[in-house]
């Protein structure tokens, strides 16, 4: 009983007899590759997790990537300052108030004269249209080419970008215009229908980046600028340092042998910020009071031109060989002093 279970069971063979079986076959008779393992050890990749490389990034690296995220936000919390209009209701007290404890000798000239105002209303590509027909005319030349040149836009509500580009240089030309007068008018109105400009834009820009832009129009130069500034966007501060009336106003005030230089105006002149388009105006009217003609003292009356005296055409003369351009402005319709030097 014992022989038949032992015939009907074998013994398993012991592991380690099998594996020198199969060596001692290898080496005796003809080897075949292995087989493929199945082993876990093959499937580690040789290349670290990323997540290692990131552990192993530098602080500097880490502290240098939180700044650049910082710093936009630091920009962005800086306010933009908006000077208010002189039209705005009691902006003119504000300003000579300012000017009377800033400066003395112009308190003086404030007791002297009557305070400026700035209620004339015109769209900026009116006003600027108005610009350039008025240069180098008498106010009553320029009143007489204005009125006729509204009269064929249709009133001053047609004065559009695209009114004027449909009048053609024949038709100004018979209206009193001259060729290069409508070639400058014929480029506002391009730049206009463009969107290089715009009414909004021009309302809505800092003084550098407007008069940046204006001076860009073929036609309009600094001292045009400076006077569309003032009396049509009633901005506080402008100083027309190329404006030989305010020059000789400074001259006046301050008692100096000879006109200042622009670099000398805008270090007399600096006390007076953010008002210097207010005392401007009280230095035009000085100049009117020493029997020189100004640019903007009597512009609400719609004055005509005074005649020169001799001294001011010498002076006329001085600024014709150091200065570029300078053009009448259109909004007060007198020359001024300083409009000598047409050279564009």
């Amino acid at each position: 009983m014992s022989d038949q279970n032992q015939t009907q069971t074998p013994p398993q063979p012991d592991a380690t007899a099998a594996t020198a079986t199969t060596s001692t076959e290898n080496a005796n008779g003809p080897t075949f590759p292995p087989p493929q393992s199945s082993s876990p050890t093959s499937k580690i990749p040789v290349r670290p997790p990323r997540k290692i490389r990131k552990l192993s990034s530098d602080n500097s690296d880490i502290k240098s990537s939180k700044r650049k995220i910082v710093s936009p936000s630091v920009k962005a919390l800086v306010p933009k300052i908006i000077a208010r209009s002189l039209s705005c209701e009691g902006e003119i007290d504000i300003a000579l108030r300012h000017l009377r404890d800033s400066d003395p000798l112009l308190a003086h000239l404030i007791d002297v004269h009557q305070p400026p105002t700035f209620d004339t209303f015109h769209t900026p590509f009116l006003a600027l249209t108005k610009s350039i027909l008025y240069q180098q005319l008498a106010y009553k030349a320029g009143t007489s080419i204005y009125s006729r040149f509204v009269a064929l836009c249709g009133g001053e509500s047609g004065v559009l970008p695209d009114t004027v580009l449909a009048l053609n240089p024949n038709q100004l030309r018979q209206i009193g215009v001259s060729g290069r007068k409508a070639s400058y008018l014929h480029d506002l109105a391009r730049k206009y229908q463009n969107g290089i400009l715009s009414d909004s834009a021009i309302v809505n820009m800092d003084d550098k980046s407007l008069f940046t832009m204006l001076t860009m129009v073929n036609g309009i130069g600094s001292w045009s600028v400076h006077m569309f500034m003032i009396f049509s966007l009633h901005r506080p501060d402008v100083l027309p340092i190329g404006d030989l009336g305010i020059r000789k106003g400074v001259q006046l005030l301050y008692g100096l042998e000879d006109l200042p230089r622009p670099s000398q105006m805008e270090q007399l002149c600096e006390k007076w910020r953010p008002y210097r388009s207010v005392a401007s105006w009280y230095l035009w009217r000085f100049v009117e009071s020493k029997g020189a003609p100004s640019t903007a003292v009597v512009v609400a009356n719609g004055s005509s031109l005074q005649q020169q005296q001799p001294e001011q055409q010498q002076l006329q003369q001085q600024e014709q060989q150091q200065h570029q351009q300078q053009f009448l402005d259109p909004l007060n319709s007198i020359l001024n002093l300083g409009a000598c030097a047409w050279g564009q």
